[in-house]
């Protein structure tokens, strides 16, 4: 057994890598698909009738905030029929478009709309900073087009900042800050709270040709000012087939602290399922990807983390994109949302959900299995697990030394047998659940399963 340990202090652990895992018999990691609920905005205004998509979701002191792509039909009375929308949620399930009285559209400012551009696909963040100015408290990024890009003394596509003390107010902060394009999709910033920094996550070209390994990529810059930004570099996905990759949606993880996720859409253009569609070649579905340090990103699961369904809409080229943000909608539940029937006169954005901290879990059937991650350092005084298991199954953890041998008081005998399904169960033993005189010194975790996931596990 390997003896290097991996420091957890408090924080929540996912199963989302092997990083944590040394032995396994009996059990595999295995990848949730989130379920849809219901739809939370259609293009039904005279400005969103040809499109609502590329959403970024904010949570802003208990108000969710929304900004949207929303293209219209009738472009005659307007230069560029893209724009930026608002919605807004007290709870992150029903949604509402404001009329905000800003952005005169064919003659009236009662509507929702925040941005007519130059640029599209706003993606939004509340900054976290604490060198943020106050009038700079929301900031947000939009891609311009060639011939927006020229007019702004770029040679062709790039990004553009905006900053606004509101949240619907925006201005643009001077010139493109990225110029090596393409930027043609959901190009998402954040700042970084861990590192310190903020990140861009774009549309990437790289490689052989016009894309790394021959396919569309995403990539990656920082900056510690949101105006100078590093060389955009690929993401690494390791050694896992190349794929087409769009609109990355990628969202720091904040419930386990040093986690980035990402749900970019995989572009799959030698199929496609209705050869009378006018839209172009493909089909696409979502894929789930993580990461550790936000440039290395772990793609053991290759199958479909949401695929396009029985909706016959959604299977074209671009049917179904990720939305960028993750709302924590009840304590057992979080939203993602999704838009589809791209390209229909039925433009939607729909919510799905998935279980707190479910996206992957480690999991055993009925025969029943193990798992004995690496010695871990953590701080605390107890554990809980988030579990699930059948009526019949069961959950039990025992704590090893460095060496694999059972700690006494905390050996598999002590624990009890935990069924259920909780997101915060305690684990106790026969001695109790006090972990104290442990802390600080790496111990093993040895889970024992029977009809049984486990989804994350913190100590605390």
């Amino acid at each position: 057994m390997s003896k290097a340990h991996v420091g957890v202090g408090a924080d929540r652990q996912l199963f989302l890598d092997d990083h944590l895992v040394e032995e396994t018999k009996g059990v595999a990691r295995r990848l949730h698909s989130p379920t849809r609920r219901n739809v939370i905005l259609r293009g039904d205004r005279p400005w969103d009738n040809a499109s609502v998509a590329f959403m970024s979701i904010i949570e802003d002191g208990g108000l969710y905030r929304g900004y949207y792509r929303c293209d219209h039909l009738d472009s005659s009375k307007a230069p560029n029929p893209r724009h930026t929308a608002y919605a807004e949620s007290a709870d992150g399930v029903t949604w509402q478009k404001p009329s905000l009285g800003l952005v005169d559209f064919q003659g009236s400012k009662d509507n929702n709309l925040v941005w007519m551009g130059p640029g599209a696909n706003l993606s939004a963040f509340v900054d976290a900073n604490p060198a943020a100015a106050p009038e700079q408290r929301f900031k947000a990024v939009v891609r311009a087009n060639r011939l927006e890009g020229e007019a702004l003394g770029a040679p062709g596509s790039c990004v553009l900042a905006l900053s606004s003390a509101d949240g619907v107010r925006w201005t643009m902060r001077g010139q493109p800050i990225l110029t090596e394009g393409p930027f043609d999709s959901f190009n998402v910033a954040f700042w970084d709270d861990w590192k310190g920094q903020y990140v861009i996550y774009t549309r990437g070209v790289a490689g052989v040709g016009n894309f790394k390994g021959g396919v569309r990529w995403i990539r990656r810059s920082t900056s510690k000012d949101f105006i100078h930004w590093t060389p955009l570099e690929p993401i690494d996905a390791g050694d896992t087939p190349f794929e087409h990759l769009y609109t990355n949606a990628c969202v720091p993880y904040e419930r386990a602290p040093g986690t980035y996720l990402m749900f970019p859409s995989r572009y799959v253009v030698e199929r496609t399922p209705d050869p009378d569609w006018e839209g172009g070649p493909g089909v696409n579905d979502i894929v789930f990807m993580s990461s550790r340090d936000g440039l290395r990103f772990d793609r053991s699961f290759m199958e479909a983390f949401l695929r396009p369904g029985l909706d016959p809409k959604n299977w074209h080229e671009r049917g179904v994109y990720v939305e960028r943000g993750i709302a924590q909608t009840s304590p057992e539940e979080m939203s993602l949302y999704v838009s589809d029937h791209w390209r229909y006169p039925t433009t939607r954005i729909s919510r799905y959900t998935l279980r707190t901290d479910g996206f992957v879990s480690i999991n055993a059937g009925y025969a029943g299995g193990e798992m004995t991650t690496h010695p871990l350092a953590f701080e605390g005084r107890g554990l809980e697990l988030n579990y699930s298991t059948s009526a019949v199954g069961s959950v039990r953890v025992e704590l090893q030394d460095v060496e694999g041998r059972a700690i006494p008081g905390f050996t598999l005998d002590d624990c009890p047998e935990m069924f259920g399904d909780e997101i915060e169960g305690a684990v106790s033993w026969k001695g109790g659940g006090d972990l104290s005189a442990l802390a600080g010194r790496p111990a093993r975790l040895r889970f024992t399963l029977k009809d049984a996931d486990v989804y994350a596990f913190r100590f605390g």
